[in-house]
């Protein structure tokens, strides 16, 4: 998987997690809606200065729009990788995490 689609389903995921719109975010971001549908679906790269607007917008870290890990194939692994991230995480944080999951697998 590219970089960019990469990128643009970590930027979906966080915008859904946060039950933000698309319009809402293109607007705080300045940039246009189907430019950044298109960057959600990793048809485009976003520029360095459209990066920071996005976290901005999103009110995150750029890092944040960065995290991805390589893929582990393991379920077993997976799951423990996951149980230890989220045991350091207070009910606003898993609630979070909750939202992110449920974007990601349309659930």
């Amino acid at each position: 998987m590219s970089a960019a689609v990469l990128f643009g389903k970590r930027l979906r995921a966080v915008r859904k997690a946060q039950g933000l719109r698309i319009g809402k975010l293109a607007e705080r971001a300045e940039t246009g809606v189907k430019h950044l549908g298109r960057i959600e679906r990793g048809e485009k790269q976003p520029s360095f200065e459209l990066i920071i607007s996005l976290a901005k917008g999103l009110d995150v870290s750029p890092s944040i729009l960065f995290d991805f890990e390589p893929a582990q194939t393991d379920p077993r692994v997976l799951k423990a990788q996951l149980q230890h991230f989220l045991e350091r995480k207070d009910a606003r944080q898993l609630l979070q995490a909750k939202r992110v999951l449920r974007a990601l697998f349309d659930l």
